[in-house]
């Protein structure tokens, strides 16, 4: 067997009992063997500010370190107004400099969209995609993931409890392994 690729998470909400927190966690065991997931934490980053960026702090570069490894970016993010949550947008910008030392730039990427309403994050997904672009990570076109119901989809244990969604997500992972070899940096 080869080795695994390892799949930094990255989840957009802090709550503690989150929907993209699960669904991350519930990624992970539907993920392919060919597929290591580890969550990210965005938490504790302070607020991005380039006059920092000579003497950055200790969270941003502990960030960068974990990030920067990864062969590629799952990112788990609820929808805030029509896009993504201002924490994932700071750990994008905390990522993504100095200006050329960023920890994204050719990392094949996904993205799932989870909320409890029923268009399942469409906005914050698009909105995610139009970053990914400029910071040169290829995202999976196909299939795309806006997950609704959130409310409905776990059981106790966090598995997804919605068989039909759960199948989705499988064929997704899998999707997302192939997307991974066929983008991946030599």
């Amino acid at each position: 067997m080869t080795t695994p690729r390892n799949v930094a998470v990255i989840v957009g909400s802090l709550r503690k009992d989150s929907f993209n927190r699960k669904m991350a966690l519930a990624l992970e065991k539907l993920a392919p063997p060919s597929l290591k997931l580890a969550i990210v934490e965005i938490g504790a980053l302070t607020l991005y500010n380039q006059d920092e960026d000579a003497n950055p702090p200790a969270v941003w570069t502990e960030f960068r370190d974990k990030v920067r490894p990864a062969d590629a970016v799952l990112f788990v993010t609820p929808e805030y107004n029509r896009s993504v949550p201002g924490v994932l947008k700071n750990a994008i910008d905390v990522g993504s400099r100095p200006y050329g030392k960023s920890v994204w730039s050719g990392k094949p990427a996904a993205i799932v969209s989870v909320s409890p309403g029923a268009m399942g994050g469409f906005g914050a997904n698009h909105h995610l995609r139009q970053s990914l672009v400029f910071l040169d990570m290829p995202a999976m076109p196909q299939p795309e993931a806006y997950i609704g119901n959130a409310g409905a989809l776990f059981d106790e244990e966090g598995g997804i409890k919605v068989e039909g969604t759960r199948g989705f997500l499988a064929k997704f992972m899998e999707s997302f392994a192939a997307w991974i070899e066929a983008n991946a940096k030599a």
